[in-house]
C-alpha cells in the first residue's frame, strides 16, 4: 500500500543556515547550518544533549532561534502561518505519549492526525476512515486497530503515533528517539517500517538517534552533532565514520557495516 499522495515539493525540502541558541549562558546550537533536498533521507545522530532535538522543535516551530534562517517546503520562518505549516509535517516524539487520551482507540489515534488533534471530535467521512484502516494495516495493526491507547504496549503505541503522522500525508516526517524504548524485536519491526516508507514514499524522512545500529538501510546521509557544534554532515557512508563518531561519542569505537546496517562497537 502505497501511504503517501500528492505533489512534490520544490528542493530544497528544508534550508537551515547558522542556527544559533542559547539558554542561561550555555551555547545549545552554535552556527548549524543543514540542506535537506527531495530525495534524500537523513538520521542526525549525536549524544544526549548535543542539540538534536532542539533543531526538531525549530524546524517544528515549537522553538525559535536566537540567530539564524530557517526555510521549510517553500517558506520561511517568520513569514508564514507556523499552523499551517505544521500540518505538511509528520512528527513522531516521546513528548506525544502522554497527551493520547488513553480511551481512544488506535484506530482513532491514527485518524486524528489528519485534523491535527489529540482526540477525535467530529464524525468521520468513509473515506479517511477507510486510509486510516489502510494505515493500520501497512502498521501490521489490524489486530489491535479497537484497542485503548491507554492498554497498548509501548511498541503499539509507537505505531499508533506513526499512523497518526501518515494520516496527514506529510511532505516532511520527522522521527525523535522512535526506538527508544522497544525491545529488539519491536525495534527491528520499526525499523522495518521505517525502510518501507522511505522505499515506497513520497516524503522526506528526518530520523533522530544516538545509537548507530537504528539508522535504517534507507537512510542516505547523515548530520553528525556534538555540544551544539555539527562535526560532520553529507552522504551517510563518509559521515558515519569510526573516527567521526568516536569524536562525537567521546569514546573510541569502530563503525562495522553488515547487511547494508551500520554498527558501532567500542574497542579499547
Amino acid at each position: 500500500m502505497s501511504v503517501y499522495r500528492g505533489d512534490k515539493p520544490a528542493d530544497p525540502v528544508l534550508s537551515l543556515k547558522d542556527l544559533s541558541l542559547t539558554r542561561s549562558g550555555a551555547i545549545i546550537l552554535d552556527k548549524v547550518s543543514l540542506t535537506i533536498r527531495r530525495g534524500e533521507h537523513w538520521a542526525l545522530l549525536g549524544p544526549n544533549g548535543s542539540g538534536k532535538t532542539s533543531i526538531l522543535e525549530i524546524l517544528n516551530g515549537y522553538l525559535w532561534p536566537m540567530g539564524g534562517t530557517v526555510d521549510v517546503l517553500g517558506d520561511r520562518y517568520g513569514s508564514v502561518d507556523i499552523r499551517d505549516k505544521r500540518k505538511q509535517i509528520g512528527l513522531v516524539s516521546s513528548a506525544l505519549f502522554e497527551r493520547v487520551p488513553p480511551a481512544e482507540s488506535f484506530l482513532s489515534v491514527v485518524l486524528s492526525g489528519k485534523f491535527a488533534s489529540l482526540g477525535i471530535f467530529e464524525d468521520i467521512p468513509e473515506d479517511l476512515r477507510k486510509r486510516a484502516e489502510e494505515i493500520t494495516e501497512f502498521l501490521g495493526c489490524e489486530g489491535i486497530k479497537d484497542r485503548k491507547y491507554g492498554v497498548l504496549s509501548f511498541g503499539e503505541r509507537q505505531r499508533a503515533l506513526i499512523g497518526r503522522a501518515l494520516m496527514a500525508k506529510p511532505e516532511l516526517l520527522i522521527l525523535d528517539e522512535p526506538c527508544e524504548g522497544l525491545d529488539l524485536r519491536a525495534r527491528e519491526n520499526m525499523l522495518g517500517i521505517f525502510d518501507t516508507i522511505i522505499q515506497e514514499g513520497e516524503s522526506t524522512l528526518i530520523m533522530v538517534t544516538h545509537r548507530v545500529e537504528e539508522i535504517p538501510p534507507g537512510i542516505t546521509h547523515a548530520l553528525l552533532i556534538a555540544n551544539g557544534r555539527v562535526l560532520a554532515s553529507g552522504p551517510k557512508a563518509e559521515t558515519i565514520s569510526s573516527e567521526n563518531i568516536s569524536r562525537a561519542m567521546n569514546v573510541k569505537v569502530e563503525i562495522l557495516e553488515r547487511a547494508k546496517r551500520l554498527y558501532a562497537i567500542a574497542v579499547s
